[in-house]
Protein backbone atom coordinates (compact mmCIF):
# COMPACT_ATOMS: atom_id res chain seq x y z
CA UNK A 1 0.00 0.00 0.00
CA UNK A 2 1.03 3.60 -0.63
CA UNK A 3 2.59 5.61 2.18
CA UNK A 4 -0.05 8.26 2.97
CA UNK A 5 2.58 10.78 4.02
CA UNK A 6 4.09 10.70 0.50
CA UNK A 7 0.79 11.74 -1.05
CA UNK A 8 -0.03 14.33 1.57
CA UNK A 9 3.38 15.85 0.86
CA UNK A 10 2.86 15.84 -2.91
CA UNK A 11 -0.59 17.42 -2.52
CA UNK A 12 1.02 20.34 -0.69
CA UNK A 13 3.40 21.19 -3.52
CA UNK A 14 2.60 24.13 -5.77
CA UNK A 15 0.96 23.14 -9.04
CA UNK A 16 -0.34 19.79 -7.76
CA UNK A 17 -4.14 19.74 -7.89
CA UNK A 18 -6.53 16.75 -7.54
CA UNK A 19 -6.21 15.68 -11.19
CA UNK A 20 -2.41 15.75 -11.25
CA UNK A 21 -2.21 14.04 -7.87
CA UNK A 22 -4.37 11.25 -9.25
CA UNK A 23 -2.08 10.80 -12.28
CA UNK A 24 0.97 10.73 -10.02
CA UNK A 25 -0.65 8.18 -7.71
CA UNK A 26 -1.78 5.74 -10.39
CA UNK A 27 1.52 5.94 -12.24
CA UNK A 28 3.34 5.40 -8.92
CA UNK A 29 5.31 8.66 -9.04
CA UNK A 30 6.37 8.75 -5.40
CA UNK A 31 8.61 11.58 -4.12
CA UNK A 32 11.61 9.25 -4.40
CA UNK A 33 10.82 8.37 -8.02
CA UNK A 34 10.20 12.00 -8.96
CA UNK A 35 13.63 12.94 -7.63
CA UNK A 36 15.26 10.10 -9.56
CA UNK A 37 13.59 10.90 -12.90
CA UNK A 38 15.46 11.82 -16.05
CA UNK A 39 14.85 14.82 -18.29
CA UNK A 40 12.58 12.65 -20.45
CA UNK A 41 10.21 11.69 -17.64
CA UNK A 42 6.56 12.77 -18.05
CA UNK A 43 6.31 14.66 -14.75
CA UNK A 44 8.68 17.58 -14.62
CA UNK A 45 8.98 19.32 -11.26
CA UNK A 46 10.09 22.86 -10.57
CA UNK A 47 13.37 23.59 -8.84
CA UNK A 48 11.42 24.85 -5.81
CA UNK A 49 9.42 21.62 -5.56
CA UNK A 50 12.57 19.55 -6.07
CA UNK A 51 14.28 21.30 -3.14
CA UNK A 52 11.26 20.65 -0.93
CA UNK A 53 11.12 16.99 -1.97
CA UNK A 54 14.80 16.46 -1.24
CA UNK A 55 14.26 17.67 2.31
CA UNK A 56 11.02 15.67 2.55
CA UNK A 57 12.72 12.39 1.58
CA UNK A 58 15.36 13.13 4.22
CA UNK A 59 12.51 13.66 6.73
CA UNK A 60 13.24 17.30 7.41
CA UNK A 61 12.14 20.74 6.26
CA UNK A 62 8.82 22.60 6.12
CA UNK A 63 7.02 20.08 3.89
CA UNK A 64 7.89 17.17 6.16
CA UNK A 65 6.75 19.15 9.22
CA UNK A 66 3.43 19.97 7.55
CA UNK A 67 2.81 16.28 6.89
CA UNK A 68 3.61 15.45 10.51
CA UNK A 69 1.16 18.13 11.61
CA UNK A 70 -1.56 16.58 9.42
CA UNK A 71 -0.95 13.16 10.95
CA UNK A 72 -1.04 14.66 14.45
CA UNK A 73 -4.33 16.42 13.62
CA UNK A 74 -5.89 13.16 12.42
CA UNK A 75 -4.87 11.46 15.65
CA UNK A 76 -6.30 14.25 17.80
CA UNK A 77 -9.53 14.27 15.77
CA UNK A 78 -9.81 10.47 15.93
CA UNK A 79 -10.05 10.57 12.13
CA UNK A 80 -8.62 8.49 9.31
CA UNK A 81 -7.12 9.01 5.88
CA UNK A 82 -8.37 6.57 3.26
CA UNK A 83 -6.62 6.09 -0.07
CA UNK A 84 -7.85 4.22 -3.17
CA UNK A 85 -5.65 1.20 -2.50
CA UNK A 86 -7.26 0.68 0.92
CA UNK A 87 -10.03 -1.88 1.43
CA UNK A 88 -11.86 0.75 3.48
CA UNK A 89 -12.04 3.22 0.57
CA UNK A 90 -15.70 3.36 -0.63
CA UNK A 91 -15.98 1.10 -3.71
CA UNK A 92 -18.58 3.24 -5.49
CA UNK A 93 -16.47 6.36 -5.10
CA UNK A 94 -13.36 4.52 -6.28
CA UNK A 95 -15.22 3.54 -9.45
CA UNK A 96 -15.84 7.21 -10.30
CA UNK A 97 -13.17 8.44 -12.75
CA UNK A 98 -12.53 11.64 -10.76
CA UNK A 99 -12.34 10.17 -7.25
CA UNK A 100 -10.04 11.87 -4.72
CA UNK A 101 -6.73 10.30 -3.76
CA UNK A 102 -6.95 11.66 -0.20
CA UNK A 103 -10.22 11.02 1.65
CA UNK A 104 -10.35 12.12 5.27
CA UNK A 105 -13.07 10.51 7.37
CA UNK A 106 -14.22 11.21 10.91
CA UNK A 107 -16.78 8.81 12.29
CA UNK A 108 -18.12 5.47 11.11
CA UNK A 109 -16.09 4.32 8.08
CA UNK A 110 -18.37 1.31 7.63
CA UNK A 111 -21.26 3.64 6.79
CA UNK A 112 -19.42 4.55 3.58
CA UNK A 113 -19.96 0.98 2.36
CA UNK A 114 -23.73 0.98 2.81
CA UNK A 115 -26.20 1.75 -0.01
CA UNK A 116 -26.25 5.52 -0.26
CA UNK A 117 -28.47 8.15 -1.86
CA UNK A 118 -27.45 11.80 -2.13
CA UNK A 119 -30.10 14.39 -1.36
CA UNK A 120 -29.20 17.94 -2.39
CA UNK A 121 -30.86 21.28 -3.05
CA UNK A 122 -30.96 24.97 -2.42
CA UNK A 123 -29.50 26.73 0.61
CA UNK A 124 -32.42 29.17 0.34
CA UNK A 125 -35.17 26.60 0.06
CA UNK A 126 -38.87 27.29 0.49
CA UNK A 127 -40.82 25.90 3.43
CA UNK A 128 -42.21 23.24 1.10
CA UNK A 129 -38.74 22.32 -0.14
CA UNK A 130 -37.46 21.92 3.41
CA UNK A 131 -40.45 19.76 4.28
CA UNK A 132 -39.93 17.56 1.23
CA UNK A 133 -36.21 17.18 1.96
CA UNK A 134 -36.96 16.01 5.49
CA UNK A 135 -39.73 13.64 4.42
CA UNK A 136 -37.82 12.07 1.56
CA UNK A 137 -34.70 11.65 3.68
CA UNK A 138 -36.75 9.99 6.40
CA UNK A 139 -38.40 7.62 3.91
CA UNK A 140 -35.09 6.69 2.26
CA UNK A 141 -33.44 6.13 5.63
CA UNK A 142 -36.29 3.93 6.82
CA UNK A 143 -36.04 1.97 3.54
CA UNK A 144 -32.43 1.05 4.34
CA UNK A 145 -30.42 3.72 2.54
CA UNK A 146 -27.82 6.06 3.97
CA UNK A 147 -28.52 9.65 2.95
CA UNK A 148 -25.51 11.78 1.99
CA UNK A 149 -25.43 15.53 1.56
CA UNK A 150 -23.20 18.57 1.99
CA UNK A 151 -23.97 19.85 5.53
CA UNK A 152 -25.07 23.20 4.06
CA UNK A 153 -28.03 25.28 5.17
CA UNK A 154 -31.41 24.54 3.66
CA UNK A 155 -32.06 21.22 1.91
CA UNK A 156 -28.77 19.60 3.02
CA UNK A 157 -29.40 20.31 6.69
CA UNK A 158 -32.93 18.91 6.60
CA UNK A 159 -31.70 15.75 4.86
CA UNK A 160 -29.15 15.13 7.62
CA UNK A 161 -31.61 16.01 10.42
CA UNK A 162 -34.14 13.39 9.33
CA UNK A 163 -31.56 10.60 9.55
CA UNK A 164 -30.17 11.87 12.85
CA UNK A 165 -33.64 11.97 14.44
CA UNK A 166 -34.07 8.33 13.43
CA UNK A 167 -30.65 7.66 14.99
CA UNK A 168 -29.44 6.29 11.67
CA UNK A 169 -26.14 7.05 9.89
CA UNK A 170 -25.88 9.90 7.40
CA UNK A 171 -22.79 11.12 5.52
CA UNK A 172 -21.81 14.81 5.39
CA UNK A 173 -19.32 15.69 2.65
CA UNK A 174 -17.62 18.94 3.58
CA UNK A 175 -16.09 21.80 1.62
CA UNK A 176 -13.64 22.36 4.49
CA UNK A 177 -11.27 20.24 6.52
CA UNK A 178 -13.14 17.77 8.73
CA UNK A 179 -12.22 19.89 11.76
CA UNK A 180 -13.88 23.03 10.35
CA UNK A 181 -17.68 22.79 10.36
CA UNK A 182 -19.28 25.22 7.93
CA UNK A 183 -21.67 26.87 8.45
CA UNK A 184 -20.79 27.25 12.14
CA UNK A 185 -24.45 26.92 13.17
CA UNK A 186 -24.31 23.29 11.99
CA UNK A 187 -21.66 22.32 14.53
CA UNK A 188 -24.33 20.68 16.68
CA UNK A 189 -25.69 18.84 13.63
CA UNK A 190 -22.19 17.57 12.79
CA UNK A 191 -21.82 16.24 16.34
CA UNK A 192 -25.24 14.57 16.09
CA UNK A 193 -24.21 12.92 12.80
CA UNK A 194 -21.19 11.38 14.52
CA UNK A 195 -23.29 10.33 17.51
CA UNK A 196 -25.73 8.48 15.21
CA UNK A 197 -22.97 6.37 13.58
CA UNK A 198 -22.59 8.66 10.58
CA UNK A 199 -19.43 10.26 9.23
CA UNK A 200 -17.90 13.55 8.16
CA UNK A 201 -15.93 13.29 4.92
CA UNK A 202 -13.56 15.65 3.08
CA UNK A 203 -10.73 15.50 0.56
CA UNK A 204 -9.27 18.68 2.06
CA UNK A 205 -6.51 18.67 4.65
CA UNK A 206 -7.47 19.41 8.27
CA UNK A 207 -7.66 23.14 8.82
CA UNK A 208 -8.78 23.94 5.26
CA UNK A 209 -11.18 26.95 5.35
CA UNK A 210 -14.52 27.28 3.50
CA UNK A 211 -13.20 28.77 0.25
CA UNK A 212 -15.56 29.10 -2.73
CA UNK A 213 -13.63 26.69 -5.05
CA UNK A 214 -13.84 23.91 -2.45
CA UNK A 215 -17.59 23.40 -2.74
CA UNK A 216 -17.90 22.48 -6.44
CA UNK A 217 -15.05 20.01 -5.86
CA UNK A 218 -16.81 18.33 -2.96
CA UNK A 219 -19.98 17.85 -5.03
CA UNK A 220 -18.34 15.11 -7.13
CA UNK A 221 -17.68 13.20 -3.89
CA UNK A 222 -21.31 13.49 -2.81
CA UNK A 223 -22.45 11.98 -6.10
CA UNK A 224 -19.55 9.52 -6.32
CA UNK A 225 -20.40 7.97 -2.96
CA UNK A 226 -24.02 7.44 -3.97
CA UNK A 227 -25.95 5.15 -6.28
CA UNK A 228 -28.28 8.01 -7.08
CA UNK A 229 -28.88 11.72 -6.49
CA UNK A 230 -32.21 13.32 -5.61
CA UNK A 231 -32.45 17.07 -6.29
CA UNK A 232 -35.26 18.59 -4.24
CA UNK A 233 -35.11 22.28 -5.09
CA UNK A 234 -32.48 24.13 -7.11
CA UNK A 235 -31.91 27.14 -9.33
CA UNK A 236 -30.71 26.64 -12.91
CA UNK A 237 -27.22 27.78 -11.93
CA UNK A 238 -26.47 26.09 -8.62
CA UNK A 239 -24.18 23.67 -6.86
CA UNK A 240 -26.98 21.11 -6.79
CA UNK A 241 -27.09 20.97 -10.57
CA UNK A 242 -23.32 20.61 -10.63
CA UNK A 243 -23.76 17.57 -8.38
CA UNK A 244 -26.44 16.19 -10.70
CA UNK A 245 -24.28 16.66 -13.81
CA UNK A 246 -21.35 14.98 -12.10
CA UNK A 247 -23.63 12.11 -11.08
CA UNK A 248 -24.59 11.58 -14.72
CA UNK A 249 -20.92 11.62 -15.76
CA UNK A 250 -20.22 9.01 -13.06
CA UNK A 251 -23.02 6.77 -14.31
CA UNK A 252 -25.33 7.40 -11.36
CA UNK A 253 -29.11 7.75 -11.40
CA UNK A 254 -30.51 11.28 -11.09
CA UNK A 255 -33.95 12.01 -9.65
CA UNK A 256 -35.69 15.38 -9.49
CA UNK A 257 -38.69 16.66 -7.58
CA UNK A 258 -40.94 18.91 -9.71
CA UNK A 259 -42.42 22.11 -8.36
CA UNK A 260 -44.41 25.18 -9.27
CA UNK A 261 -43.47 26.84 -12.56
CA UNK A 262 -43.64 30.17 -10.70
CA UNK A 263 -40.98 29.21 -8.17
CA UNK A 264 -37.33 29.91 -9.24
CA UNK A 265 -36.18 26.98 -7.10
CA UNK A 266 -38.11 24.57 -9.32
CA UNK A 267 -36.41 25.56 -12.57
CA UNK A 268 -33.26 23.54 -11.95
CA UNK A 269 -35.28 20.40 -11.24
CA UNK A 270 -37.43 20.96 -14.33
CA UNK A 271 -34.29 21.38 -16.44
CA UNK A 272 -32.96 18.07 -15.12
CA UNK A 273 -36.25 16.31 -15.92
CA UNK A 274 -36.12 17.66 -19.49
CA UNK A 275 -32.59 16.26 -19.74
CA UNK A 276 -33.70 12.77 -18.68
CA UNK A 277 -33.70 12.76 -14.88
CA UNK A 278 -36.38 10.59 -13.29
CA UNK A 279 -39.37 12.64 -12.16
CA UNK A 280 -40.30 11.76 -8.57
CA UNK A 281 -43.88 12.37 -7.47
CA UNK A 282 -43.97 10.63 -4.09
CA UNK A 283 -41.74 9.02 -1.49
CA UNK A 284 -43.11 5.59 -2.42
CA UNK A 285 -42.22 6.26 -6.05
CA UNK A 286 -38.65 7.12 -5.08
CA UNK A 287 -38.22 4.07 -2.86
CA UNK A 288 -39.72 1.77 -5.50
CA UNK A 289 -37.31 3.12 -8.12
CA UNK A 290 -34.37 2.35 -5.83
CA UNK A 291 -35.27 -1.12 -4.59
CA UNK A 292 -33.10 -2.67 -7.26
CA UNK A 293 -30.07 -0.79 -5.96
CA UNK A 294 -30.75 -1.96 -2.43
CA UNK A 295 -31.04 -5.54 -3.62
CA UNK A 296 -27.73 -5.20 -5.43
CA UNK A 297 -26.01 -4.02 -2.31
CA UNK A 298 -27.46 -6.84 -0.26
CA UNK A 299 -26.30 -9.36 -2.85
CA UNK A 300 -22.86 -7.78 -2.74
CA UNK A 301 -22.73 -8.09 1.05
CA UNK A 302 -23.93 -11.70 0.92
CA UNK A 303 -21.33 -12.56 -1.72
CA UNK A 304 -18.54 -10.92 0.28
CA UNK A 305 -19.54 -12.83 3.40
CA UNK A 306 -19.69 -16.10 1.47
CA UNK A 307 -16.24 -15.47 0.00
CA UNK A 308 -14.84 -14.93 3.49
CA UNK A 309 -16.31 -18.24 4.65
CA UNK A 310 -14.94 -20.07 1.60
CA UNK A 311 -11.47 -18.64 2.15
CA UNK A 312 -11.48 -19.98 5.70
CA UNK A 313 -12.40 -23.46 4.47
CA UNK A 314 -10.10 -23.62 1.47
CA UNK A 315 -8.03 -21.20 -0.55
CA UNK A 316 -8.49 -23.24 -3.75
CA UNK A 317 -11.91 -24.21 -5.13
CA UNK A 318 -12.45 -27.90 -5.77
CA UNK A 319 -13.45 -29.28 -9.17
CA UNK A 320 -16.98 -29.73 -7.83
CA UNK A 321 -17.19 -25.99 -7.08
CA UNK A 322 -15.99 -24.83 -10.49
CA UNK A 323 -19.25 -25.61 -12.41
CA UNK A 324 -21.16 -23.59 -9.79
CA UNK A 325 -18.95 -20.56 -10.37
CA UNK A 326 -19.41 -20.88 -14.12
CA UNK A 327 -23.19 -21.20 -13.79
CA UNK A 328 -23.30 -17.91 -11.87
CA UNK A 329 -22.59 -16.09 -15.14
CA UNK A 330 -26.27 -16.49 -15.97
CA UNK A 331 -26.96 -13.81 -13.33
CA UNK A 332 -25.21 -11.22 -15.53
CA UNK A 333 -26.63 -9.48 -18.56
CA UNK A 334 -24.81 -9.39 -21.90
CA UNK A 335 -22.93 -6.13 -21.26
CA UNK A 336 -21.81 -7.29 -17.81
CA UNK A 337 -20.54 -10.60 -19.20
CA UNK A 338 -18.71 -8.79 -22.02
CA UNK A 339 -16.91 -6.47 -19.62
CA UNK A 340 -16.13 -9.33 -17.23
CA UNK A 341 -14.47 -11.30 -20.02
CA UNK A 342 -12.19 -8.33 -20.66
CA UNK A 343 -10.84 -8.31 -17.09
CA UNK A 344 -7.93 -10.55 -16.14
CA UNK A 345 -7.52 -12.40 -12.85
CA UNK A 346 -4.26 -10.54 -12.21
CA UNK A 347 -4.78 -6.89 -13.18
CA UNK A 348 -6.40 -4.90 -16.00
CA UNK A 349 -6.21 -1.12 -16.33
CA UNK A 350 -9.46 0.79 -16.89
CA UNK A 351 -7.97 2.42 -19.99
CA UNK A 352 -7.24 -1.01 -21.48
CA UNK A 353 -10.81 -2.17 -20.83
CA UNK A 354 -12.17 0.96 -22.57
CA UNK A 355 -9.83 0.44 -25.53
CA UNK A 356 -10.36 -3.29 -25.95
CA UNK A 357 -14.16 -3.16 -25.64
CA UNK A 358 -14.67 0.20 -27.39
CA UNK A 359 -16.87 1.49 -24.57
CA UNK A 360 -17.35 5.06 -23.36
CA UNK A 361 -15.89 5.70 -19.90
CA UNK A 362 -19.25 6.58 -18.29
CA UNK A 363 -20.94 3.47 -19.73
CA UNK A 364 -18.05 1.29 -18.57
CA UNK A 365 -18.06 2.82 -15.08
CA UNK A 366 -21.68 1.79 -14.56
CA UNK A 367 -20.98 -1.85 -15.49
CA UNK A 368 -17.80 -1.95 -13.38
CA UNK A 369 -19.73 -0.75 -10.33
CA UNK A 370 -22.34 -3.46 -10.90
CA UNK A 371 -19.70 -6.20 -11.25
CA UNK A 372 -17.91 -5.02 -8.12
CA UNK A 373 -21.13 -4.82 -6.11
CA UNK A 374 -21.98 -8.41 -7.09
CA UNK A 375 -18.52 -9.64 -6.13
CA UNK A 376 -17.12 -10.52 -9.56
CA UNK A 377 -14.25 -8.04 -9.58
CA UNK A 378 -12.33 -5.89 -7.14
CA UNK A 379 -10.66 -2.54 -7.60
CA UNK A 380 -6.87 -2.35 -7.63
CA UNK A 381 -4.53 0.56 -8.40
CA UNK A 382 -5.62 2.07 -11.71
CA UNK A 383 -7.95 -0.76 -12.67
CA UNK A 384 -9.64 -4.02 -11.68
CA UNK A 385 -8.99 -7.72 -11.37
CA UNK A 386 -11.43 -10.59 -11.60
CA UNK A 387 -11.90 -12.54 -8.38
CA UNK A 388 -14.30 -15.28 -9.48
Amino acid sequence: MADPKDWIGLSLLSGIGPAKLSRLFYDDWTPQRLLAQTDHSPFAISSENRTQLIDFVDQRGALWEQCCEVEASLTSLNARLLMPDSDDYPPLLRAAPDHPILLFVKGNVEALHLPMIALVGSRHASAGGLRHAYQFSKALTEAGFVVSSGLALGIDGEAHKAAVELQKPTIAVMGTGIDKVYPARHKGLAEAILASSGALVSELLPGAPPLAPHFPRRNRIISGLSTGVLVVEAAVKSGSLITARQALQQGREVFALPGSIDHPGSRGCHALIRQGATLVESMDHMVDELRGFLGGYRAFVDTAQQKTIQKRVSAIPTMEQAPLLEADLSELDASQQRVLQGIDYSHTFVEDICLNLSLAHDQLSTVLVELELFGWIESVAGGYRRIR
